[in-house]
């Protein structure tokens, strides 16, 4: 990965595996075929995504630079094979994988090795899918949310120009799904907490955030005193092929 900060998630591995969201399984079923052979899940993390491919059949392997990413990814799935390496270096032979499959994790690359390396590692009629849970701002207190902590890397990505993947992948389909997550206010602020603004903050914008959060969960109409409540979520899955 290119920049520092995708490797700054570690000191937070727990967190994030607690807080962060899911992928909806049938829109990654709408994108990636059940099949034989194995599913690169590049930039696994915790494997909240990979996980999901599991569940859905796949034979997963994870590649994650972070050593407490992969050591928290390895203890929620024990059985799976967890292999130090990046988007632009996967340990992985030539033409062995049928999907690398990036989730929450494309914005940080090298567009032009990684996209190099996917095609390297990918069968003929293999297929690169990248992956984006981002919060759905239809809902006033998600807007004031985000202003309150700020758009992450991912967000500005989506919501702008959108991913750039470079030769020879060219965009096959876009899918997204539309979806709700049960949430409580202790979810909120370990969301915040494990977004890379907020670790890469200095303690002083740390404290600045976490007061302006618990202002926004007791003073907003639409959450005010309320124990769960419905965080919007739009995944956006992208697929190319060669």
């Amino acid at each position: 990965m290119s920049d520092h900060t995708s490797t700054s998630f570690g000191q937070a591995a727990a967190l994030y595996d607690q807080s962060r969201p899911s992928y909806p399984p049938e829109l990654l079923n709408r994108v990636l075929e059940t099949a034989d052979g194995p599913v690169v899940d590049c930039g696994a993390g915790t494997g909240l995504l990979t996980r999901v491919l599991l569940g859905l059949g796949h034979e997963v392997v994870a590649v994650e630079p972070d050593p407490l990413m992969r050591q928290q990814l390895r203890r929620a799935s024990p059985q799976l094979t967890v292999l130090e390496g990046s988007a632009e270096s996967m340990p992985l032979p030539d033409a062995s994988a049928r999907a690398v499959v990036f989730g929450q994790a494309w914005h940080w690359v090298d567009v032009t090795a990684a996209s190099r390396e996917a095609d390297r590692i990918l069968t003929s009629g293999g297929c690169l899918i990248l992956v984006w849970n981002i919060r759905n701002e239809g809902a006033g207190w998600v807007r004031a949310l985000t202003e309150v902590m700020g758009r992450s890397p991912a967000e500005s990505l989506i919501l702008g120009p959108g991913p750039a993947v470079a030769a020879p992948f060219r965009l096959d389909r876009l899918e997204t799904a539309d979806w709700d997550r049960v949430v409580t206010p202790e979810t909120i602020r370990g969301l915040v907490r494990s977004r890379s603004p907020y670790l890469n903050a200095i303690p002083a914008e740390q404290r600045r955030v976490d007061a302006a959060v618990d202002r926004l969960l007791a003073e907003h109409p639409a959450i005010q005193g309320k124990v769960q409540f419905a965080l919007p979520y739009r995944t956006y899955a992208f697929r190319y092929t060669r």
